[in-house]
């Protein structure tokens, strides 16, 4: 059985990477104007919306884990959760929004499709960018060599007094 920090790391990846690939493949339906490929890319969206859900709300375990561990940071958590909340409900955005645009695709709404997958290629890019900063924040936390340690306040220190 996977315990909490186990389940976010496999989980936490599929967003990030998800919105990624969802923008590549909206991107090429765009260029060669085919709607069915620009549907997959919402699909793709929508899944990827679903899977932040459950990257979200294991991250409180996650952090309940890892924070009595050594050389762990406030600092980088905190950090980390506040990109999280916001990456978190940009994905909300576009998993709702990419379910409406493909809603209105199937009905044929072509002016309220226009304007949805303009609103759609808008915040996937911004979901884009801060995945960028959601992941490497959640990557310093346990990897040191990409961490940047100024200003950082340490959870767990070891002091060992048979030193003196």
């Amino acid at each position: 059985m996977m315990n909490d920090a186990q389940l976010h790391l496999v989980v936490n990846h599929l967003p990030i990477v998800g919105v990624l690939i969802g923008f590549l493949v909206f991107l090429s339906g765009c260029v060669i104007k085919n709607p069915q490929v620009k549907n997959t890319a919402l699909s793709i969206f929508i899944f990827s919306a679903l899977t932040s859900i459950a990257a979200f709300y294991t991250g409180d375990g996650a952090e309940e884990i890892v924070e009595n561990s050594p050389g762990i940071s406030e600092t980088l958590i905190h950090e980390h959760e506040e990109y999280a909340e916001l990456f978190f409900t940009m994905m909300l955005i576009l998993g709702g929004t990419s379910l409406i645009t493909l809603i209105l695709q199937y009905k044929k709404y072509a002016l309220a499709t226009r304007y949805g997958f303009v609103f759609v290629l808008l915040i996937s890019i911004g979901s884009m960018v801060i995945s960028k900063y959601v992941g490497s924040s959640g990557g310093e936390i346990r990897h040191t060599e990409i961490r940047h340690d100024k200003d950082m306040i340490q959870l767990n220190v070891d002091y060992d007094s048979d030193d003196d």
